[in-house]
């Protein structure tokens, strides 16, 4: 089992969830966040004054799945949030040891 990270813009976000959706995918876990990568932040103006916004926000996913259906979940996610410009994201795919299913105590790959 794998537990896929990707972090997207937010604009983005039902674009990806209806891709995944339609590979079969069944959970996601959304987050809200803010970070900065090599896009550093950028200026804005406000009521006349510049400042700068160090963190830009973005969109956190976390799809846990087996390994036979990872590739085709990095691919939808690759293909849909994908707009050429600076800041797209990342994904991150990381071994997941143990999955529970907390309400009926189901494990592993039954749990996802």
């Amino acid at each position: 089992m794998k537990l896929i990270t990707a972090v997207i813009k937010p604009f983005k976000l039902d674009d990806v969830r209806a891709a995944l959706s339609q590979i079969g995918v069944q959970g996601i876990t959304v987050t809200d966040v803010k970070g900065f990568g090599r896009q550093k932040g950028h200026t804005e103006l406000y009521r006349g004054a510049e400042y700068v916004v160090d963190f830009l926000p973005k969109v956190k996913l976390e799809i846990a799945l087996a390994d036979d259906e990872v590739e085709k979940a990095v691919e939808a996610i690759t293909s849909t949030a994908n707009s050429g410009k600076i800041g797209d994201g990342k994904i991150f795919v990381s071994p997941l040891e143990q999955v529970i299913r907390i309400r009926t105590g189901e494990t592993g790959e039954d749990a996802i």
